[in-house]
Order: structure tokens, then sequence, then C-alpha cells
């Protein structure tokens, strides 16, 4: 996209979520690094250059610049478990206005199936980072991005909505705590210690007061690192199995394709308690068949309501004004740069005035060479800032060029 302004009309989000699908339909649109970079090398052959994806657990989401929402649609699609048919079927599109708002409320919690939910924003961070490394974030999206966290950060710092201890995370412990009266003698296995995984082993220490808990990760240095920090124990991947067999409570957060649990491997086993926090879901969902199975998903867990989510919601006017702060922030700064081709025009034909012999006038000897290119910034700043509330672009081209003048005639 170079420099050339970017028109609102052009940025667009596709995207299913909690709110029309459920765990195992959005299983078949999560992306992967793998699934991502493919789409990242695929894109210039759907004309799109500018893009970043969010997947979730909650959602999967593309956003990016396009003459139509379809190239982004198919783009996604062509990678994903699930066909674009379906997508199409469930999905919502916006674009210009309405697609950057739906953003902001998105990292702000908004539009989190648990209201306030701030993993969002760790989330939003990597999938632009990813993207970015590849060379697809650019002016706007990078701009963009960086007003969206921006205000999510305002809405954290100024605001009670991700206040109390809500999260998915935090509903698996308290799911814990319902299904069990005392976690004393309950052997714990937590399988995935990436960003979820932490947060939940952190949960699982500060609000269940056991450190009978084993960490199990495919990156054996990862699980080993939480342990020793949290004072835990962690074993390899490919003890897993014994782990799970003498478990009484599973927590999978693992990023794995496939089931990493079956129905098959859990026929023989004793009553057991397993939360699937990942999508898609890496404990067959058939294994709640069985009868000393209690399986939840991320579905489950978000279906929890107390007196933090109230208080939550009372903060939801006050996110809004800040991100409405935001985004006029962010929509000024994109009507400027509509104006930097016409600024820099300008510029540059003050630059060749000054430096014409039919303009050129004694300079003092007490005032600096470089007096003139501040002179012409000056103009160019008072240009600007006429260009911002007046959209007379001529006008204030003739403008600028009568004031250096009569600054230079004085």
């Amino acid at each position: 996209m170079g420099n050339k302004p970017t028109e609102l009309s052009k940025f667009f989000i596709a995207g299913i979520n909690y709110k029309k699908t459920d765990a195992a339909i959005r299983g078949d649109f999560a992306i992967s690094n793998e699934q991502y970079l493919n789409i990242l090398t695929l894109a210039p052959s759907f004309h799109i250059n500018e893009l970043f994806i969010l997947s979730t657990c909650n959602r999967t989401e593309i956003y990016g610049l396009a003459e139509d929402a379809e190239q982004l649609i198919d783009l996604l699609c062509s990678q994903t478990k699930g066909n674009k048919e379906t997508f199409y079927q469930l999905a919502y599109i916006k674009n210009g206005m309405d697609a950057i708002r739906h953003l902001f409320n998105v990292a702000a919690g908004l539009d989190s199936q648990i209201l306030g939910d701030y993993e969002i924003v760790g989330q939003i961070k990597l999938a632009v980072k990813f993207s970015r490394e590849h060379g697809f974030i650019q002016a706007f999206t990078e701009r963009m991005s960086n007003a969206v966290l921006q205000s999510s950060k305002s809405v954290k710092n100024n605001t009670g909505l991700s206040g109390g201890t809500v999260s998915v995370s935090f509903a698996a412990v308290q799911c814990i705590k319902e299904q069990f009266a005392s976690t004393i003698g309950k052997k714990i296995v937590l399988l995935g210690t990436g960003k979820i995984g932490r947060n939940t082993c952190k949960n699982l220490v500060d609000y269940l007061d056991t450190k009978d808990i084993t960490l199990i990760n495919r990156s054996e240095d990862k699980a080993f690192q939480l342990a020793e920090e949290m004072g835990l124990r962690s074993v390899a991947f490919e003890n897993a199995k014994e782990e799970i067999d003498a478990a009484d409570i599973i927590i999978v957060a693992t990023n794995a394709e496939l089931p990493i649990i079956t129905k098959a491997s859990l026929v023989s086993s004793k009553e057991k308690l397993l939360i699937d926090l990942s999508i898609p879901n890496n404990i067959e969902s058939s294994a709640k068949e069985l009868p000393q199975i209690t399986l939840l998903n991320v579905d489950d867990l978000a279906k929890i309501n107390d007196a933090t989510l109230q208080k939550r919601e009372a903060e939801v006017p006050k996110a809004k004004k800040i991100i409405d702060e935001h985004i006029q922030e962010f929509t000024e700064w994109h009507e400027m740069r509509k104006h930097v081709p016409v600024l820099k025009a300008v510029k540059t034909k003050l630059t060749e005035i000054h430096s014409h012999p039919l303009f050129s006038c004694p300079q003092k000897e007490s005032t600096p060479t470089h007096n003139n290119e501040e002179t012409i910034q000056r103009v160019i700043n008072g240009m600007a800032i006429k260009m911002r509330s007046h959209n007379r672009r001529g006008c204030h081209y003739i403008e600028a060029i009568n004031d250096f003048i009569a600054v230079r005639m004085n």
C-alpha cells in the first residue's frame, strides 16, 4: 500500500464467534500458526497486502484491506477445515467504521464470551506481531492496532470492566470448586503451558490452595520453568498417559489439531473432571458419554453469572465513551493522512520558490540560513491545521504560497 492513503471503506472484518457457533464449529475454523503462515503466503495472490487474523477459543476473525469481504473469506477458508459456505452462513461481515469499532470493542473485552475478559489483548498483540513479522502490517493497520491497544489499556485502567476475577481460566477454577468440596488429596494435571495454560495454573495455585498439580507440555522446558516458578511438578509429554490415568482433575489448554485425550483412553478410568480450554477441542467430545466422566468446554464455562459480571455490566457505558475518544483520534489521523500528498507537494513548491532568483532577497547577517526551512515548515503546519477543519485543498495551496511570500518580503 506504500504511503498511499487508505480508504476506510476498503477495511473489512469477517468472522465467526461464540454467539452463533459452538466450540466444535469454531474448531473447524481455528487457525494454527502454520495455517496463518500459509494464509499470509497466499495473500498476494488474493490481492491482499495488509491483514491479520485473530483466532481464539471464542472467535476466528480476519481483518484486512480488500475490494470486498469475499476476498478475505476465500483466503481464510482456503486453509481451514470448515468450508466457506458454512462460514458465510454463520459469519458477520463489517467494513469501514463499523469494522474499526468492532475491533476496538473486541480489544476492550466488550465482545468477549465473558464480559471484560482481558486475555483477548495478548491474543491481539500476538496476531498483529505475527502478521507484522511477515510484512502484512503497514501504515494503516499499524496505526489502528496501536490505537486499539491504547484504548484497551485505557479502558482497563479507568473502568471496572475487567475488575474482579472472571475469565475463562478463572471459570475453570470456579468449576472445580463447584464439583469438589475440597481438592485435598485430588491430583490435578494441566496439559499446556502457553498463555492460557499459564494463567490457569496461577489461578489454580491462588484459589485452590493446592500444590498437587502436574504440568505437561510438548516443549518440556516451558512446563519445567513454570513448575519451578510456581513450586509444582512437571513431567515429560511422553509420560502424559500415566499422569492422566492417575488424575482426578484434568485441564487441557493445548493447541493440537486433533484431540489428545480420546473417549477410548478413558473407558476404564476412575471418576474424573475434564476441562477443555482448547479450540479446536483437544478432548474428544464423546468422552462425556462415559458415566464416570464430567467434561466441560469453554462454552460451558462461559455460563457463569455472578456479582462480578453484574458490576462489569455497569462499567460498559464508561468503556464505550473511552473507545469513542480513541476512535475519534484515529479517524483524525486518517483524515490528516489524506492530505499528506498535497502537503508534500506544497512543501516542494515552496522550496523551489525559495531557491528561485526571482524570489531571493538579501538575508540579514544575523538570520540563520536554516530559518527558511523553519518558515516553510511553519507555513505547512498552518496549512495542515486549516485543512483539518476546511476541505478546500486548492485554496489552502494558494494561501500557503502567499503566506510564504509575505513572510519572505517582510
